[in-house]
């Protein structure tokens, strides 16, 4: 994986789509020195989410996505501080709260994120991702997101502007396996997106 510094930029190819968990393939901010493991930075509350899940018998699925934000949450500085279409947003615990309520309504979320430019501990990216509502509404979203990292390679900002279109489930044209795209799958140009 490349390395997130002002001295190296990311590695640059085509594949530079997102996992389901948000940050790009090759950019991960978490892996600043070329594969060394992140163990300095544990996971936040996992004995809390634990607890929670066990003694309120909350749901399976939203424990998974507490989980989930919490892992993700990790890549960013513990003051990190976003914009998310009007809603702003600042430190790790908003950052998994936010995240735990879009994925409770975003389902079969399907994501392509590409990166446009870099420079220094800057980087912008672009991205599209289809999405559907607890009614079965499907939603296509397109979106720019302007990153910028610390000097231990963690996101300390991240701006985004999105815009979410409807559309029918006939006209969604991001079919695969929840997870990780695929490498034969085409990306934003290809799409004419």
């Amino acid at each position: 994986m490349a390395a997130i510094s002002p001295s190296t930029p990311p590695r640059r190819d085509r594949r530079t789509s997102t996992s389901v968990y948000g940050y790009a393939e090759g950019i991960n901010p978490r892996r600043r020195n070329h594969g060394n493991s992140n163990d300095d930075h544990p996971p936040p509350f996992p004995a809390v989410h634990s607890r929670q899940c066990d003694a309120k018998g909350a749901p399976r699925r939203r424990c998974l996505e507490y989980s989930r934000s919490c892992k993700v949450a990790l890549a960013y500085t513990i003051d990190s501080r976003w914009r998310n279409r009007s809603e702003f947003i600042n430190g790790r615990n908003e950052i998994i709260a936010f995240l735990s309520r879009k994925w409770a309504n975003e389902l079969d979320y399907r994501l392509i994120k590409e990166m446009w430019a870099f420079t220094g501990n800057r980087i912008a990216v672009r991205f599209a991702y289809e999405w559907h509502d607890d009614s079965d509404h499907w939603y296509r979203s397109y979106g720019n997101e302007n990153w910028e990292f610390s000097d231990d390679g963690l996101m300390a900002s991240r701006f985004a502007s999105i815009n979410d279109i409807p559309i029918l489930g006939s006209e969604r044209k991001y079919h695969w396996v929840l997870g990780r795209r695929p490498d034969d799958h085409p990306g934003l140009s290809d799409l004419g997106l």
